[in-house]
């Protein structure tokens, strides 16, 4: 496992007068690492854009209790609000993401994986069905699991999820009114 810790600033939330929503990104793979991560790296700038915050990027082997481990480590860190992983959620016999984290959602949230799969016809055709993606609450945090191609990153990120992410968060009550 690597780790990467990041500080950026989150001018686009602060000019909409809300606090920057803080991610954790979570890259599920054997075989990508920081320099290699396209996913992980789109995941960033495309949160970072929105006028959120990565504070962690972490790289995990494609196993289940590593990536349990790591779900946990994230949300032990009371500031962490979005826990977000990339990888894994295929459906060849390596890809556990799914089976990793389900089991810990306290609520899951099939919308999120209908929405993803619904919006990726576009780009992959009738194997959008393949997909594992989805998303959930755990630890009253919002989690979200994404394939693990650049592609599969963008459109989940600009389509789903940040159209909804604040939205979300204000629902947990991670982020008030005033935020």
């Amino acid at each position: 496992m690597s780790t990467r810790r990041i500080r950026r600033g989150a001018h686009a939330a602060r000019r909409r007068g809300e606090r920057p929503v803080r991610c954790v990104v979570v890259t599920v793979s054997d075989t990508r690492q920081p320099r290699t991560d396209r996913s992980g790296a789109r995941a960033e700038e495309l949160l970072h854009a929105a006028g959120h915050e990565v504070v962690e990027r972490r790289w995990v082997r494609d196993e289940i209790a590593p990536i349990r481990r790591e779900l946990r480590r994230a949300l032990r860190v009371p500031a962490t609000d979005l826990v977000l992983l990339t990888g894994g959620t295929g459906v060849s016999p390596r890809d556990v993401t799914p089976q990793a984290i389900e089991p810990m959602l306290d609520v899951a949230l099939p919308g999120f994986g209908e929405r993803f799969r619904e919006r990726s016809i576009r780009q992959v055709g009738t194997a959008a069905w393949l997909s594992r993606a989805g998303a959930g609450v755990a630890a009253g945090r919002l989690v979200a699991y994404l394939p693990g191609s650049p592609g599969a990153v963008e459109l989940g990120l600009r389509e789903v999820l940040i159209p909804e992410l604040t939205h979300a968060l204000r629902l947990l009550g991670r982020i008030g009114a005033g935020d």
